[in-house]
């Protein structure tokens, strides 16, 4: 996995050169959660599809 600024980088890199500033930050903010859920996954801090069932029916 690229480090943070480097992914960072890559993802403004990508975007069309009109990409205003809202764009921008809502990429990076996206990235920043996958970043976070990918994380999560390899720390084996996942639900199940029950398991998250029975959460949402809590609410």
């Amino acid at each position: 996995m690229l480090a943070a600024k480097q992914e960072a980088l890559k993802m403004i890199d990508q975007l069309p050169a009109d990409a205003d500033m809202d764009e921008i930050m809502y990429r990076l903010y996206v990235l920043d959660r996958i970043r976070k859920g990918q994380e999560a996954v390899g720390q084996g801090k996942i639900l199940t599809s029950e398991e998250l069932k029975r959460e949402i029916d809590a609410w």
